[in-house]
C-alpha cells in the first residue's frame, strides 16, 4: 500500500498536491492525518468520493510500502501517522514541499523542495512532464490549492511557475465556479495588521458553557475583507460567537460595520441583525450603519446573543444549600463527630470570613484518627487545591469535573463565598439515572480507548504475546484483566514503535461479578507459569500477589510480572507495610502513589483497549506533573516521596504544588521519628527506603534527584541531620571521579558506594545505626563502623611518612571502597597521596619472583614473602631500578 500523507488541518494546497500524486503513483491512497480547514472540509463533504481518500484508522501499518508527505517537512504535523515513518519495512519516504529554509526531521529517501508559491505546482510540473491528463475534479482541487496558497497569484511568494501550472489546470478542465465558491484569498497586509490588533484587544465573556467575544477596530476608511478577518479570528481563538465592529469615516460622518459569527446552537444572528437593518444567516450576519453610537449597537447585539444562548441546568439549579462548614482549627475528633451526626461524607472548611479554604473527607479523617491525630486541627489534613464551580457552571461541566478528578462534591462559590454544594447524588438525580456504584460498569470514570494494534506496535512482540495469553487465561475464568501502573504510563509516554521492552509489568485481576476471590492473581500466575516454564514463580500470600520472574532469559531478559487481585490497603501505622483486602479496580488504583501511575488499560474483551483514568492521570501526563492521590499518602508511606522525586527527575516533570505541600508537611510533622521510636518494624523507612535509594542512586540522574530530595527536606528520612550541603556535594563529585578512575569495570556496586558516602557524611555515632536500619550488606556496615578509626589513622600517619614504601605499607590494609571513603573528606595533600597509591604505587611488582630467588640459592620458605616485600619497597623508594640492582640488594641484605 502506497500512502500520501497530508499534514494535520489540511488546506487546499496539501489536498491538491496529494490528489495530483495519486496520478503519479497509481493505486496510492490519501490520508488526512488530522482534520482539515473548514473550506476543505466543506468541499470534501460534496466531493470526497471523487478522490481516493481513506481513514487513518483503517490503515494496517504492516501493509504500507511507501509514504509520500506533502506540504510539510515536520513529523509533528502528521499527527499519529508520524509513527508510520519509523516502520522498518518501508521501501521509500518521499517529501514534496515549497517551504525553503526549514530543517526537516523526516528521514526522506527522496525530497522535492522548491521555491514556488504552492506545493501543488511541483506536482503539476511532473504531471506535464509525464503527459498525464486529469479529470475535471482532479484539476479543480489542484487549482484551488494554487489559488489559496498564492492568493490567486497576488502573494509575494507567487512565481511564474505557479501561473503556468494554473493555466495548464484550466486546460485540464478546472471548474472556475467551484474555485470561486471555495477559494480563500487569505488576508491582505492591512487585514493581517488588523488581525494582530484584534487578537490583542479581543474581549471575552463565558456564559452557560459558551465563549462569546467582541472587538472594535477603528480605521480611517472602509476595509474590504473583514468577513475573512472575522472567520480567521474565530478559527484562531476557537470561540463560540464573535462580534467584530469596524468604526471608520464614511461620507462626512462616522460609519459602523458589524460582522457576526456564531457556532452556538439555537442562536440566530439573522434575527438580531435584522432588528438594526442588517441581516444574513442564522450563524453569519452583518450590518452597516452611519452616525450611531457604536458601543450601544455592540451592546445591543451582545445582549441579544446572550439572551439567545440556551440554558442548560446549572449548579444553582442542582446545589444543596446551606452548606455545613467547619473552621480550620476544628480538631479531627470534632470533625468526625460532625460527620457522624449529620451523615456527611465530607466537610467544607471555611475561614472566619466565610471563605472556602479546603475540604476534608471521611477517609482523610479516618486515617488521621487511626494514626493518633485526633487532637490535630483539620487544616493539616484538608485538601486545599480544590476544584470549585460557580452558580452558573453547567451540568456538562460539573459532570466532566467529577469524572476527571474523581470528585464526589463540588463547592459552589459566588463572590468568593461558599453558597452551595453539588454532589454526585445531585447530578444523578438530574440525569434521571439510577446507578449502583458497586455494579458492573456504573462507576463514574474518564474512559478512552487505545487501539490494541497501537499498543502492539509500541511493545516488544514477545511482551505483546505474553499479555495476550494472560488476557485469554483471565477470560477463560470470567475475569477482567488490567495492565496498570508504570507500564501504562510508559506506554502512553512512548513515542517509538516496536521497541518498548518494559522490565516491570503489573497486572490486576478484577471480576467479582463472576466470583473472583483473593486468590485470583495467584491462580492466573500459576496458569501462566505452566505456559512459561522458564519463569520462576513467587507467591506473596500476605499481599495476595504472585510474580513471574525471568533472569537473563534470551527472550525476556530480566522481566518481572506482578499479578494481583484488585485490592485496597490500609496502613496500621505510618511507614508500616499495608494490610490489604480484595476490592475493585477503582480502589486498587486509588491505593497507588501518583495519578500518572493510577491508570489502567483493560486487556480483556469485550472492552479491550479501554483506558480507566479515575484521578486525572492523563491530564497530569499532558501537564508533565507529579500529583499525589490523597493528602495522607506520604504520612503512610514516605518512600512515595522518593518515588515522586525519581519520576519527576526521570521524566522531566514538576511536582504539583499541593503535592509538594503534602511532602513538606509529612516531613516536618515528625511522624517518621515518632513511628520509628514506637515501632520496631518500619519497612518504609528501612528495606523499602533502601530499594528506592537503590533505584535513584544507580540511575544516571541520581545527582539531580538527590538535590530535589534535599530541597524538599526528604533526606531526613535517612537521618534527621542529613543535608546535601556544599561539602557533601563536593565529596560526591570526587566520588564519581574515583569510581571512573579506579573502577571502570564496575567490580564495585556503585549505588551502594554512593549511599555509603551519604551515610559517611553523618556524625560517626549515627553511621552504623543508619546502615543497619537500611539493612545494608555486612561489608558496608563494617566499613562504616571502622571508618572513623581508619580515617584518623590515615590522616595522622600519612603526613609523617617520607618514603613511598611506607605509604604502601599503611594503605594496603584498606580495600578500595574504604580508601575512597577516607579520601572524600581528606585534605588535598592526603587525597593526592591516596590517588598516587592507587594509580602507581599499588601496582608496582617485585623485580624478582620466587623462581628467581630459588635460582639464586635462597631456600624456599616464609622468608620469601619478606624478601619480595623488601624488594618492592626498595623499588618504590628508588633504591633499586633493575634486576641487577635487585640481586645486589639481596646479596647485601640477605645471606644464603
Amino acid at each position: 500500500m502506497d500512502l500520501i500523507l497530508c499534514h494535520t488541518t489540511a488546506d487546499f494546497d496539501a489536498l491538491g498536491a496529494a490528489v495530483g500524486l495519486t496520478r503519479l503513483l497509481p493505486g496510492s491512497k490519501i490520508v488526512l492525518t488530522g482534520g482539515s480547514h473548514p473550506p476543505v472540509r466543506d468541499f470534501l463533504a460534496l466531493h470526497r468520493d471523487e478522490y481516493p481518500l481513506i481513514e487513518r484508522r483503517s490503515v494496517n501499518p504492516e501493509k504500507i510500502r511507501s509514504l509520500t508527505v506533502v506540504d510539510t517537512q515536520q513529523r509533528d504535523r502528521l499527527g499519529k501517522a508520524a509513527e508510520w515513518l519509523d516502520l522498518p519495512h518501508l521501501g521509500e519516504i518521499i517529501v514534496y514541499d515549497h517551504h525553503l529554509g526549514q530543517e526537516s526531521d523526516i528521514a526522506a529517501t527522496r525530497s522535492h523542495i522548491s521555491s514556488v508559491g504552492a506545493t501543488t505546482t511541483l506536482i503539476v510540473e511532473q504531471l506535464q512532464q509525464q503527459q498525464v491528463s486529469l479529470s475535471s475534479a482532479e484539476a479543480t482541487v489542484m487549482a484551488l490549492g494554487i489559488h489559496v496558497d498564492t492568493g490567486s497569484l497576488t502573494f509575494d511568494q507567487s512565481t511564474p511557475r505557479d501561473a503556468l501550472a494554473l493555466a495548464w489546470l484550466m486546460q485540464q478542465g478546472a471548474s472556475l465556479s467551484v474555485i470561486s465558491n471555495y477559494r480563500d484569498p487569505g488576508l491582505s497586509l492591512q487585514l493581517q495588521q488588523l488581525l494582530t490588533e484584534a487578537l490583542e484587544n479581543l474581549e471575552y465573556l463565558c456564559l452557560r458553557g459558551y465563549t462569546v467575544a467582541w472587538v472594535t477596530l477603528k480605521t480611517d476608511a472602509f476595509v474590504p475583507g473583514l468577513s475573512s478577518l472575522t472567520s480567521q479570528l474565530v478559527e484562531l481563538t476557537e470561540i463560540d460567537a464573535l462580534l467584530l465592529a469596524n468604526e471608520y469615516l464614511g461620507k462626512g460622518d462616522s460609519s459602523l460595520s458589524v460582522i457576526g459569527r456564531s457556532q452556538i446552537p439555537k442562536t440566530n444572528l439573522n434575527l438580531l441583525f435584522q432588528l438594526l437593518g442588517g441581516g444574513g444567516h442564522s450563524q453569519a450576519a452583518s450590518l452597516n450603519l452611519r452616525g450611531v453610537d457604536s458601543q450601544a449597537i455592540l451592546k445591543q447585539l451582545l445582549d441579544g446573543i446572550k439572551a439567545q444562548i440556551p440554558h442548560p441546568p446549572t449548579a444553582r439549579d442542582l446545589m444543596s444549600s446551606p452548606v455545613r462548614t467547619i473552621l480550620p482549627e476544628t480538631t479531627i475528633a470534632e470533625a468526625q463527630r460532625i460527620l457522624l451526626r449529620y451523615g456527611h461524607s465530607g466537610l467544607s472548611v471555611v475561614d472566619t470570613q466565610g471563605q472556602l479554604v479546603g475540604i476534608i473527607s471521611r477517609r482523610d479523617i479516618d486515617i488521621a484518627l487511626h494514626h493518633g491525630f485526633s487532637h490535630a486541627p483539620v487544616k493539616g489534613y484538608m485538601t486545599r487545591n480544590l476544584k470549585t464551580i460557580t452558580p452558573d457552571t453547567t451540568l456538562p461541566q460539573i459532570e466532566s469535573l467529577m469524572v476527571t478528578y474523581d470528585i464526589g462534591r463540588l463547592p459552589v462559590l459566588e463572590n468568593e463565598q461558599l453558597v452551595g454544594l453539588v454532589t454526585r447524588t445531585d447530578v444523578l438525580r438530574e440525569l434521571h439515572q439510577e446507578r449502583d456504584e458497586n455494579g458492573e460498569g456504573t462507576e463514574e470514570r474518564q474512559k478512552s480507548n487505545i487501539n490494541l494494534p497501537q499498543l502492539q506496535n509500541k511493545l516488544a512482540p514477545q511482551l505483546w504475546q505474553l499479555l495476550t495469553i494472560a488476557s485469554q487465561e483471565a477470560e477463560k475464568r470470567g475475569w477482567h484483566l488490567y495492565l496498570v501502573g508504570g507500564a501504562v504510563r510508559d506506554l502512553l509516554l512512548a513515542e517509538t514503535a516496536g521497541s518498548l521492552m518494559i522490565k516491570d509489568i503489573d497486572l490486576v485481576v478484577d471480576g467479582f461479578h463472576k466470583s473472583a476471590d483473593v486468590g485470583a492473581g495467584v491462580e492466573l500466575a500459576k496458569a501462566l507459569q505452566q505456559l512459561y516454564p522458564a519463569a520462576r514463580l513467587e507467591i506473596h500470600g500476605a499481599f495476595q500477589t504472585a510474580a513471574l520472574l525471568w533472569h537473563k532469559d534470551p527472550e525476556f531478559d530480566s522481566l518481572w510480572v506482578d499479578i494481583a487481585t484488585a485490592r485496597t490497603e490500609f496502613y496500621p501505622y505510618p511507614a508500616a507495610n499495608p494490610e490489604v483486602e480484595a476490592s475493585s479496580i477503582r480502589q486498587d488504583l486509588y491505593r497507588r502513589d501518583f495519578t500518572i501511575n493510577a491508570i489502567a488499560l483493560r486487556l480483556t474483551s469485550p472492552r479491550s483497549g479501554e483506558l480507566l483514568d479515575f484521578f486525572g492521570g492523563l491530564l497530569d501526563l499532558q501537564a508533565k506533573q507529579i500529583r499525589v492521590l490523597y493528602p495522607n499518602s506520604f504520612i503512610e508511606d514516605p518512600t512515595r516521596i522518593y518515588r515522586g522525586v525519581r519520576f519527576a527527575v526521570r521524566f522531566g516533570f514538576e511536582i504539583e504544588p499541593q503535592t509538594e505541600e503534602f511532602i513538606r508537611y509529612a516531613i516536618n510533622s515528625g511522624v517518621y521519628d515518632r513511628t520509628a521510636q514506637e515501632n520496631s518494624k518500619t519497612p518504609a523507612l528501612q528495606t523499602r527506603l533502601k530499594t528506592e535509594l537503590k533505584h535513584i542512586l544507580e540511575a544516571p540522574y541520581w545527582k539531580s534527584a538527590l538535590q530535589l530530595l534535599d530541597n524538599l527536606g526528604a533526606l531526613q528520612c535517612i537521618h534527621p541531620t542529613l543535608k546535601l550541603d556544599a561539602l557533601l556535594l563536593r565529596q560526591l563529585r570526587l566520588l564519581e571521579r574515583c569510581l571512573r578512575r579506579f573502577d571502570a569495570e564496575q567490580t564495585l556496586i556503585h549505588w551502594q558506594i554512593r549511599l555509603e558516602a551519604l551515610i559517611a557524611h553523618l556524625a560517626p555515632e549515627y553511621r552504623v545505626k543508619v546502615a543497619q536500619n537500611l539493612q545494608l550488606q555486612e561489608d558496608s556496615i563494617v566499613r562504616l563502623k571502622k571508618l572513623t578509626q581508619s580515617f584518623s589513622q590515615v590522616i595522622k600517619s600519612l603526613p609523617t611518612l617520607q618514603r613511598p614504601s611506607q605509604v604502601v605499607q599503611l594503605l594496603r590494609q584498606y580495600d578500595l571502597p574504604m580508601l575512597i571513603l577516607i579520601a572524600l573528606p581528606s585534605p588535598r595533600e592526603i587525597r593526592h597521596q591516596i590517588w598516587e597509591y592507587l594509580t602507581v604505587w599499588a601496582n608496582v611488582q617485585p623485580l624478582l619472583n620466587g623462581n628467581d630467588l630459588k635460582k639464586l640459592g635462597y631456600k624456599p620458605g616464609p622468608q620469601y614473602r619478606q624478601i619480595l616485600d623488601d624488594v618492592v619497597a626498595a623499588t618504590l623508594d628508588g633504591v633499586i631500578k633493575d634486576r641487577v640492582e635487585a640481586e645486589e640488594f639481596l646479596a647485601k641484605h640477605y645471606s644464603l
